[in-house]
C-alpha cells in the first residue's frame, strides 16, 4: 500500500474546500434556535455532516441548548465534501471544528495539520456486511473476494485491513477492494460485483435491513468496544489561542453525546429531517442504540485510544513506522476537561433531561 494514496492533493484539497466554502450557510431549521442574548454569546462554526447520523448529538446540542449553555452561539455548517478537506478546512480557520473519523484524520495529522482532537464521541458506525449465503462468516473469509469502499483511504477499508493484517493477511494484496459511490453498494452487490460491502451507518445499517444481510465484524467486538471511531477536531490556534472556548464546546459535545445515549429516540426525532431518504425515526433510534455514545473520551483516555490507532494503521503502512504513538497522541490531544467532565456528569444532565424537542 502506496503511502501516496492517503495523501491530500492539492486538487483535492480545493475541491472539497471550494465544496465546503458553498456550504457555509447557517441551516434555516437549526438557526431558529438560536437565544435573544445572541450578543453575550461566543460565535462559532462547527462543521457537520448533517446526513452522518453518528453525528446527531449535534442537532441535539442545537435543539436543547447545549451549546448556549457554555456560553457559545453556533453557526452549524453543513459540510458536503470529504471529511479530509473538511480536516484542512478547520486547520485553515473556515470552520472552528468539526467530527470526523479518526482512522481518515490521523494520516493528514502526522503530516502536519494544525487540529486538536478534543474529544472521542462514540463508537460503532462501521460495518462489514454480506449476503447470507456468500460463506462469508469471518474477515479472514475476504481473502480472494471483492470488497465495495467508498475510497481507497476510507477509513472503513483501513479498519477491516487492519483486522486482516492481525490475522497474517495481507490486506493490499489478497483481498480486492473495489471503489463505489455509496449509493451504488447494493446494486454492486446484487450484480455480484463484490460479495462484501464495508460501510458506515445509516448506509451500513439500511443496507443490512434492506438485503437481510450478514453483519461479518463491526467496530463494537473484543478491544473496540471501548474505543472511539469518530472525534471531535477543533482549530489548533482556537486551542491555544481561546482554550475557554475550547474547553466549551468540548463540553457542549459531551453533554449532547450522553443526552443522545439516554435520549435515544427523542435524538432520533430532532434529526430525522436532515437524513435523505425518508428513513423512519425508529430506523434512526435503532442505529443510535446500536452506537456508544456514552463513550465519551478526552484528555488521558482519548490519547490511549489515538495511540492505538496510530500503532494499527502502522500495520497497514498508513502510518510511518518511526512515528511514536504516543508522542503524536500527546501532541495531538490536549488536557481540556477534568477527567470526570467526560466520563461522571450524569448528575449535571438530570436538569436538562425534561427539556422538550
Amino acid at each position: 500500500m502506496a503511502l501516496q494514496r492517503f495523501s491530500l492533493s492539492r486538487r483535492a484539497l480545493l475541491r472539497g474546500l471550494g465544496l465546503f466554502s458553498a456550504g457555509v450557510a447557517v441551516n434555516p431549521l437549526l438557526s431558529s434556535n438560536v437565544f435573544a442574548d445572541e450578543k453575550s454569546l461566543k460565535t462559532i462554526k462547527l462543521a457537520w455532516g448533517q446526513t452522518a447520523v453518528c453525528q446527531s448529538p449535534i442537532s441535539v446540542a442545537l435543539k436543547q441548548g447545549f451549546f448556549k449553555k457554555y456560553g457559545l452561539n453556533v453557526e452549524p455548517v453543513n459540510f458536503s465534501g470529504p471529511t479530509d478537506a473538511l480536516l484542512q478546512a478547520i486547520a485553515t480557520g473556515q470552520a472552528d471544528g468539526g467530527i470526523g473519523m479518526a482512522l481518515r484524520w490521523l494520516k493528514p495529522l502526522e503530516q502536519g495539520f494544525d487540529v486538536d482532537l478534543t474529544v472521542g464521541t462514540h463508537g460503532g458506525c462501521m460495518r462489514l456486511l454480506a449476503p447470507q449465503n456468500s460463506g462469508i462468516r469471518d474477515v479472514k473469509d475476504l481473502v480472494g473476494k471483492s470488497v465495495a469502499v467508498s475510497d481507497q483511504a476510507s477509513p472503513i477499508r483501513n479498519f477491516f485491513a487492519i483486522q486482516l493484517a492481525k490475522q497474517g493477511i495481507d490486506p493490499d494484496k489478497q483481498v480486492n477492494w473495489l471503489q463505489y459511490p455509496p449509493d451504488l453498494f447494493g446494486e454492486a452487490l446484487r450484480k455480484g460485483e463484490v460479495q462484501a460491502l464495508a460501510t458506515d451507518d445509516p448506509q451500513g445499517w439500511l443496507l443490512k435491513k434492506q438485503h437481510n444481510l450478514v453483519e461479518v465484524d463491526n467496530n463494537l467486538k473484543g478491544e473496540y468496544a471501548n474505543l472511539t471511531c469518530c472525534v471531535l477536531g477543533l482549530r489548533g490556534s482556537l486551542v491555544r489561542d481561546d482554550p475557554a472556548t475550547a474547553r466549551a464546546i468540548t463540553q457542549a459535545i459531551v453533554d449532547a453525546q450522553q443526552w443522545t445515549a439516554e435520549h435515544p429516540d427523542e435524538t432520533a426525532k430532532i434529526f430525522q429531517p436532515f437524513v435523505p431518504g425518508s428513513v423512519a425515526v425508529e430506523d434512526i433510534a435503532a442505529m443510535l442504540k446500536e452506537h456508544t455514545h456514552s463513550h465519551h473520551s478526552t484528555g488521558t483516555q482519548l490519547r490511549k485510544e489515538v495511540a492505538v490507532y496510530i500503532d494499527e494503521l502502522k500495520k497497514i503502512n498508513v502510518i510511518r513506522p518511526d512515528t511514536d504513538a504516543q508522542r503524536f497522541a500527546e501532541h495531538y490531544v490536549p488536557e481540556l476537561l477534568p477527567a470526570e467532565s467526560a466520563h461522571q456528569h450524569a448528575s449535571n444532565m438530570a436538569h436538562m433531561s425534561n427539556m422538550s424537542s
